[in-house]
Parts: C-alpha cells; sequence; structure tokens
C-alpha cells in the first residue's frame, strides 16, 4: 500500500488558476492524446483497458468499446492539434474494430463480435459493447474520407435494428448468446439472483453512442431515423423526476445507486436527438440529468463511481475522470444552446483533470500521463484496483471540447 500512495504522490500537480490557459489546454490535449496513442492503444489496435496498480498488469474489460472510444479522443485530438500520429493510431484502433465483423456466420453475419468479457466473460455479445464505440468508427470515416468503417458500423446497426430492437415497447434488448446466436429476452445474466425476470431486466432504450442516428446519417436510411428518435421519446417518458434511469443497470433501484457514465450517456443521445429534430423537449430533458450531475459532483471537481439518490455519501475509493470528462461534455454541449448554468462545472471539469493525471516521468511506464480513474474492487481474494483507460480517453474529447468552446 505505501507504493500506492507514492504512485498517488506523483500525479502531475498543477495550481488551480482563476482562467486556465491556452497553451496549458494544448499541452493536456497532447500529453493525454500521446498516452492513448503510445499505451493504451496496444500493436494489434485494441485498447488495452484496465490497468492493476497492484500487479502492474492490463486486463481486458468490454475491448469493443473502450477501443472505440480511443478512437474518438485521438479524432478529437488530430482534429485540434493537426498531429499526425493520433490520426495513425485512430486507424490503428479502427482496423481492429472492423476486422470484429462477423462473416461466417448466417445467423449473425453483419453483426460484429462485441464479447462483453469481465463479468459476463466470453459467452455474450452487448448491444452497448458496440454502440459505446460506435461514435469513434463513423468519426473516423468522416475524418478519413474512407468508408469502410462506417460501413461495418452500419451493418452491425441493421443487425441490431432487425433482430433486438422493439419498438413496442420502446427499448432494445441486450444481449446476443453467443453459441447460439439468439437475443436473450429472458433471464439476463447481469441480474443473476434475482428469479424473477421482467422486460427491462433484459433490455433498455439503448441509446447509448447514438449508434442509429450516426447509422441513419451515413446511410440514407430512414428505418435508422425513425428508431433513434422512437428510442429518445422512449427515453424521456422514462425518465425520473431526478433527471436519471433507475429502472435500467448499471442503476439500481433497491440500492437507490446510479452509474457514474450510463445516464450521461443517455443525455447525450438526447442532445444528438435535438440536433436532428431541433426539438426542445430533448434538451430540456438533456439538462435534468446534467442538473443532477452538476449537483453530484464536489467542490474541487470529482465524480465518483458509486453515487446514490437516497443521500448515502459516494465511496470515495473509486474516482471517475471519465465522468467528470463526459458530464463536462454534457454541460459545454448544453451550454452552447444556452443553459450558462453549468459554466461553474464545465470549468470544474478542466481544472480537475489538469490536477488529476499521473506526471510524464512517473516510475510506472504504464500511467505517465494518464488521468485519474480508479476502480476498486474485491475480486478473485483480494483488493483489485485499477485505473481505467477510459479517463483518460474520455478526457482528451473533453479538453478538445473545451478548447473549442473557451478558446474560440
Amino acid at each position: 500500500m505505501k507504493w500506492i500512495k507514492t504512485a498517488l504522490m506523483c500525479l502531475l500537480t498543477i495550481s488551480a488558476p482563476a482562467q486556465l490557459k491556452k497553451e496549458d489546454v494544448v499541452r493536456a490535449i497532447d500529453q493525454t492524446a500521446r498516452y492513448v496513442a503510445d499505451v493504451l492503444i496496444d500493436s494489434a489496435g485494441k485498447s488495452r483497458c484496465d490497468y492493476n496498480v497492484l500487479e502492474g498488469k492490463w486486463y481486458p474489460y468490454e475491448v469493443p468499446w473502450h477501443t472505440g472510444q480511443a478512437v474518438n479522443a485521438l479524432l478529437a485530438a488530430y482534429k485540434v492539434t493537426g498531429n499526425i500520429h493520433y490520426l495513425d493510431a485512430a486507424k490503428r484502433g479502427g482496423n481492429y474494430w472492423i476486422n470484429m465483423e462477423i462473416k461466417d456466420d448466417p445467423k449473425l453475419n453483419g453483426m460484429v463480435r462485441a464479447i462483453h468479457g469481465d463479468v459476463l466473460g466470453q459467452d455474450y455479445y452487448v448491444f452497448a459493447t458496440v454502440s459505446d464505440g460506435t461514435p469513434g468508427i463513423y468519426e473516423l470515416s468522416r475524418v478519413t474520407k474512407d468508408p469502410t468503417y462506417a460501413k461495418v458500423a452500419t451493418g452491425a446497426a441493421k443487425w441490431m435494428l432487425k433482430n433486438m430492437y422493439s419498438p413496442q415497447m420502446g427499448v432494445c434488448y441486450d444481449l446476443i448468446d453467443v453459441k447460439t446466436g439468439e437475443v436473450v429476452k429472458e433471464n439476463s445474466p447481469f441480474w443473476k439472483g434475482k428469479k424473477k425476470q421482467e422486460l427491462y431486466d433484459v433490455s433498455r432504450p439503448n441509446t447509448e453512442g447514438s449508434l442509429f442516428k450516426d447509422a441513419y446519417e451515413f446511410s440514407g436510411d430512414t428505418a435508422f431515423r425513425n428508431a433513434f428518435i422512437l428510442l429518445c421519446n422512449s427515453l424521456i417518458e422514462k425518465q425520473g423526476p431526478e433527471g436519471l434511469w433507475m429502472r435500467f443497470t448499471p442503476n439500481s433501484m433497491e440500492a437507490h445507486s446510479f452509474h457514474p457514465r450510463f445516464s450521461l450517456w443517455y443525455a447525450e443521445s438526447l442532445i444528438e436527438a435535438f440536433y436532428l429534430t431541433k426539438d426542445k423537449k430533448y434538451l430540456e430533458a438533456a439538462a435534468r440529468t446534467a442538473r443532477l450531475f452538476a449537483n453530484t459532483q464536489t467542490e474541487e471537481g470529482t465524480i465518483y463511481y458509486d453515487n446514490y439518490t437516497n443521500g448515502r455519501t459516494p465511496d470515495k475509493g473509486s474516482a471517475t475522470g471519465s465522468a467528470v470528462s463526459l458530464a463536462g461534455i454534457v454541460w459545454i454541449k448544453l451550454a452552447e444552446q444556452g443553459y450558462t448554468e453549468f459554466n461553474e462545472n464545465i470549468e470544474k471539469s478542466a481544472v480537475w483533470l489538469m490536477k488529476n493525471r499521473f506526471a510524464e516521468n512517473h516510475p510506472d511506464p504504464n500511467l505517465r500521463g494518464a488521468v485519474l480513474e480508479t476502480r476498486t474492487r474485491f475480486k478473485k481474494g483480494k483488493i483489485w484496483l485499477t485505473n481505467r483507460d477510459i479517463g483518460t480517453s474520455f478526457a482528451v474529447r473533453f479538453l478538445s471540447d473545451y478548447l473549442n468552446y473557451k478558446f474560440k
């Protein structure tokens, strides 16, 4: 534990200025993007995911969406810095992603091998494991003018629209059994201890990543547009008064707990629905979520992993840099539409990310330049302390957005 304390003391420390300087933000983008390109993306092009600080080892965790997020981050950095190294790394990640396309199984052809890993092992493909990774894949086609990446993502979207979408219920089923190719419509392994499961235990509105919107804009197929709007309307119907979607995992009504990113992804998709329709009902629904997270953020800018709606104190063992960044991304998008109430929170996120990065001369090369994203769990009979890749991937996106927003 002494080593952990020493490692955390090596975090890059920057005094909190009243106004961050443009050159400091640009430098932070370069440092974090270089970490994504040179450390997080491995030689095969996939994200290395979770770094176990105690063991000094990397562990996979929903590799497809973590890789897609890394690609999206690298493209954001490339667009604001012009550094071709980030584009090359993004292509490497994109090539890995599209090589997951299934071509040898008539039942699943067009889908991608989006193995969940971690708690679900190798037995299931997961809707959100695909969709949370696709924004970077579509962006790669837009930036490179190469449609190959978007074609594969759209093929997966087509399979999912046909097999996992339930317009009558306003949801998409979560899982596909790898062995049978069947969509899981009963008894989700996400709820192993729950004997009687209902529709919302095996499905969600599943708009994370706005996959159907991107598929529509790439293909022109209005079936994707209609599905995206229907699911976003379903989000509004199912949103609680506090701005969350407590009925759906990984939120928990029983524990009164909510995940640090899940509802923010939904809010981000609602903003995308506004861009598509110009209907401000989507903005206001997103703002309800954004307000909840503004209240969740601490005075110094932290958002923790486990948060509660019943007043329980958050678990401070897991500081979630990705949530600090994703909340900031949502706040910036809303601020650009006139929601100036989030200005202070945007600045808190920016300063927090400037402060909470591992130094470039950190003794562990696996952490040099990374953003703090600790997750503490009890696993395999011991404390499982990781610093997760997504803290840095989301930070690059936020810092790039912040640069464009603050220093126009």
